[in-house]
């Protein structure tokens, strides 16, 4: 069984984008992250711990500026609080293992597809395609994972 962790030695590698998202709560600038307009088959894993969190074809175009996704690919990866900063009440997502700041989830995704839109900053994700998941140890992921357009 994998074990996922916050590494110190990760932490001291990330960016300063990704450091300010992911153990500070921070946001990219909508529009400007890595993995808006990615279409390729695959998953997002936590930058930090490696933890699976999300599958492409879970992904969708929002408009919002940011990637979202209609549910995680491992549900018990993703944790959930109330967030009250910014003179609103929102939840916000991190990881199980890493504790990394995600994003917001909100209640206005697609409603066939669920209802709910998971707006994630690409700064807290790494991107694996499909092509290299077994081989880095995500081959059980395989059948979440369909070609997108």
């Amino acid at each position: 069984m994998t074990r996922y962790k916050k590494a110190p030695e990760v932490i001291a590698n990330l960016s300063p984008e990704e450091f300010h998202v992911t153990q500070r709560g921070g946001t990219e600038r909508p529009g400007t992250g890595k993995h808006l307009h990615n279409k390729e088959p695959g998953i997002y894993v936590d930058i930090v711990s490696g933890e699976p969190l999300f599958a492409s074809s879970h992904k969708y175009d929002s408009g919002c500026g940011w990637p979202s996704f209609t549910k995680p690919i491992e549900p018990a990866h993703v944790e959930e609080f109330e967030d009250r900063s910014l003179g609103m009440i929102r939840t916000e997502v991190r990881s199980k293992h890493g504790d990394s700041h995600l994003g917001h989830v909100f209640p206005d995704g697609p409603l066939h597809r669920g209802g709910l839109r998971y707006c994630i900053n690409s700064a807290a994700l790494r991107f694996i395609h499909r092509d290299d998941m077994e081989a880095e140890g995500y081959g059980d992921y395989l059948d979440q994972v369909e070609d997108v357009e």
